[in-house]
């Protein structure tokens, strides 16, 4: 367990708000990952928000289905997907539980447990890079569908759960496009980041996929 004032673990009632509220209140929160070698504390430096039925970028834009059941709730769970037949990236659920909306983890700076986590991300070119977009950040925390409708409010025997950690300064905080939507989504500026910290993955905008002839 991580020693020190940021410990509190943060309840239910943290996410049980709009999600355009809760995203931005989860840069600089504490996301610890218990693992059988050993805990993995990241600090949040980078988020998107996803508005579910109402928002083209979303998953559950279209309704409900079995892949995105997690978004719907209760607040406080772990939404995980599967991604270009390859990656796994991870959301916080938020919002009154049956309407859909979450929070996609998309960066942090791991302070503890980074030696667990260079065993998966070797390609990484320093602990900066370890998790520095959101497909890298489910590897080096070993977060896969398993972990999809995890309850990630701190209970007893939790794998994954979300602490108060440290807040950056209003002033800090930046927001922008989302990256690689596109579409009516695009037009939503709702990532959300910590200005000038070096755990920030660069910003992409979406290029349609070519399709074969």
């Amino acid at each position: 367990m991580i020693d020190g004032p940021d410990r509190t673990p943060l309840t239910r009632d943290f996410f049980d708000r709009p999600v355009l509220e809760v995203a931005p209140d989860l840069l600089g929160r504490t996301l610890v990952r218990s693992t059988p070698e050993g805990p993995i504390a990241l600090r949040l430096t980078e988020v998107e928000a996803y508005a579910g039925e109402i928002d083209p970028g979303s998953h559950a834009f279209r309704g409900r289905t079995r892949r995105n059941d997690a978004m719907y709730g209760p607040p406080g769970h772990a939404y995980v997907y599967f991604t270009y037949g390859m990656w796994h990236c991870m959301n916080l659920v938020c919002g009154p539980e049956g309407r859909a909306s979450g929070v996609l983890l998309r960066a942090g700076e791991i302070f503890e447990g980074a030696e667990l986590t260079r065993k998966r991300r070797v390609s990484a070119r320093n602990d900066r890079e370890l998790a520095k977009g959101p497909a890298r950040l489910a590897t080096a925390l070993d977060i896969g569908r398993a972990l999809d409708g995890a309850d990630a409010i701190a209970h007893e025997g939790a794998e994954l759960f979300v602490l108060h950690g440290t807040p950056p300064p209003r002033d800090q905080v930046r927001n922008g496009p989302r990256t690689g939507v596109g579409g009516d989504g695009a037009v939503h500026p709702w990532r959300f980041w910590i200005d000038g910290d070096p755990t920030v993955s660069p910003y992409r905008a979406h290029v349609p996929r070519r399709r074969s002839t």
